[in-house]
């Protein structure tokens, strides 16, 4: 049995409408997630660093392939805010989440 994705659908003419506010800020979280750097230093917490950067860029993807179907994803923006927290990025977090109220404005 097929999962059908989860999220807020989107009307197609937001969608148009809002595709560049929408992807610059995704690419924005996406630069700024590969800039960061560990914590602390060491080969643990680089390893740690690596991985959850991989995962906010893998729930930034998902977002993107969703948004592509007229949809926020939810678990992408859960994937990608769950990340960018543990990269102690709060306010990136909050912008991901906060994209659910791109098309309230």
């Amino acid at each position: 049995m097929t999962q059908l994705p989860s999220g807020k659908i989107v009307a197609p003419a937001d969608r148009t409408r809002l595709d560049q506010v929408f992807m610059q800020v995704l690419l924005d979280v996406q630069a700024q997630a590969q800039q960061s750097r560990p914590p602390q230093a060491g080969n643990l917490a680089a390893m740690f660093h690596k991985e959850e950067v991989s995962e906010a860029l893998q729930g930034c993807a998902m977002l993107i392939a969703g948004w592509n179907q007229n949809r926020i994803d939810e678990a992408g923006s859960k994937r990608a805010a769950r990340a960018l927290r543990a990269l102690e990025l709060p306010e990136l977090a909050g912008r991901i989440e906060n994209l659910v109220k791109i098309d309230e404005a």
